[in-house]
């Protein structure tokens, strides 16, 4: 077991304490100030200390790790699992390291959904100048011209992207549990145009542009004597400082800004982006959204700012623990009624599959995804999905027909009815 320099810096005020309360009632004052002291210490900024540099790699290679056949994650040499814990005592460092192959991941299924799922990457906003932030979202080849039906994935929030449910899925269970990966190659085998959102790129980041304060002395009337004296202390007491914060954070990252993407800057405006631009000007006749999570909640946005237009192009949509709250978002009457005749929502829950489930809400039916894992709702679901949008598909094209024969048989009823008058004023 390796001591830390944390570990050297509070050991003798941890002996001191216990040699104090070994004293009597004269050693309290002694004791109150020592806790004084120990309550002072940021144990934090003190672990930072005996951190390993925030240098990692920058591919799955660089990491030892690979997916394999299944789909899982695994380290390369070992065959073993992702393993969190990779420094013992090092939190803060190896959910660094966590996070620096979060990033890896996101890039690589940005790749599958490329070369695996044969997506095209589509630039938003569509009229963005070269120089502004941009993001993207991923579309099918016919995603646009598919007459029958279109298929819309939204994820929830978060650290994931375009195409994940989950990144600790991806990283720990496998790849189809955790990426959308499983959903755009049913729907493009059974017909649909797919369109996946990217919710939470919502933004850039970049480094903020340090700002040089002009001394006053420069432009004083002082003596030159004077003003040096002056600029020599204040190197003085920026080097003390330099230093302080060196010991203080060694790991200081870089002080970044964001700017926000026009039109997207949150999840529900960039579910009003690509609604307005791509899938209200698409050519299906039927689109069904699978939502995740706050993807639903951007869906009900969705519907409250483009309502007749959602209902006459949307069939059905699959929520998957979705957190919408049709109260908070004042969602109208006509709103819930649709959603209670379209909309189905498959919760963490233990019963099994597809069991219907109380919901205090009255808005959509809610059903169990048969997991009580959050995160696991949509890939329990999967099945069950596909097969609500084929019936809604289907009662949606039914409704109409009964319609059509009832209008035949009204006419032809109503032909009879002439040809008999007819036939009676001849007689």
């Amino acid at each position: 077991m390796s001591i830390t320099l944390s570990s050297l810096i509070l050991c003798p005020i941890w002996i001191s304490m216990a040699q104090i309360q070994q004293g009597g009632p004269d050693e309290k004052e002694k004791t109150t100030a020592l806790k004084d002291l120990l309550s002072r210490i940021d144990l934090d900024e003190l672990m930072k200390k005996d951190e390993p540099p925030l240098d990692f790699p920058d591919t799955l290679e660089g990491f030892e790790y690979a997916f394999n056949e299944k789909g899982q994650l695994r380290h390369i040499k070992t065959g073993e699992p992702f393993v969190f814990n990779y420094r013992e005592d090092l939190h803060r460092w190896n959910q660094k390291r966590y996070e620096a192959l979060g990033e890896i991941i996101t890039k690589y299924v940005y790749e599958l959904l490329e070369k695996d799922c044969n997506l095209k990457k589509i630039s938003i906003p569509v009229d963005a100048t070269e120089s502004e932030p941009k993001s993207f979202i991923f579309m099918s080849e016919d995603a646009l011209t598919n007459p029958q039906k279109l298929m819309v994935l939204i994820h929830g929030s978060g650290v994931v992207r375009a195409g994940q449910w989950a990144r600790r899925l991806i990283i720990n269970e496998d790849l189809d549990s955790g990426t959308q990966i499983p959903f755009i190659k049913r729907a493009m085998d059974e017909g649909y145009g797919v369109i996946v959102l990217n919710p939470n790129e919502n933004y850039i980041e970049v480094e903020k542009p340090k700002i040089h304060v002009q001394s006053s002395s420069d432009s004083s009337d002082e003596p030159a004597e004077k003003r040096e004296r002056k600029d020599k202390v204040s190197k003085e007491t920026k080097k003390r400082r330099d230093f302080y914060e060196k010991y203080r954070n060694p790991q200081r990252e870089r002080e970044m800004m964001q700017l926000y993407i026009r039109e997207n800057g949150s999840p529900e405006e960039h579910a009003i982006y690509v609604w307005d631009h791509f899938i209200a000007q698409s050519a299906a006749e039927n689109v069904f959204f699978v939502a995740h999570s706050y993807g639903g909640l951007a869906f009900v946005e969705l519907m409250i700012q483009r309502e007749a237009d959602v209902k006459n192009k949307v069939t059905a949509v699959a929520l998957t623990d979705s957190v919408h709250n049709v109260w908070h978002q004042e969602a109208g009457k006509t709103i819930r009624e649709w959603m209670r005749e379209n909309c189905c929502n498959w919760v963490s829950s233990s019963e099994p599959l597809d069991t219907s489930v109380e919901s205090m809400l009255p808005d959509c039916p809610r059903v169990s995804a048969g997991t009580d894992r959050h995160e696991l709702t949509s890939w329990k679901s999967f099945p069950s999905i596909f097969k609500f949008f084929a019936e809604a598909s289907e009662a949606k094209t039914s409704s109409l027909k009964p319609a059509l024969t009832r209008r035949s048989h009204r006419i032809k009823h109503e032909e009879l009815f002439l040809l008999q008058q007819k036939g009676n004023n001849l007689m």
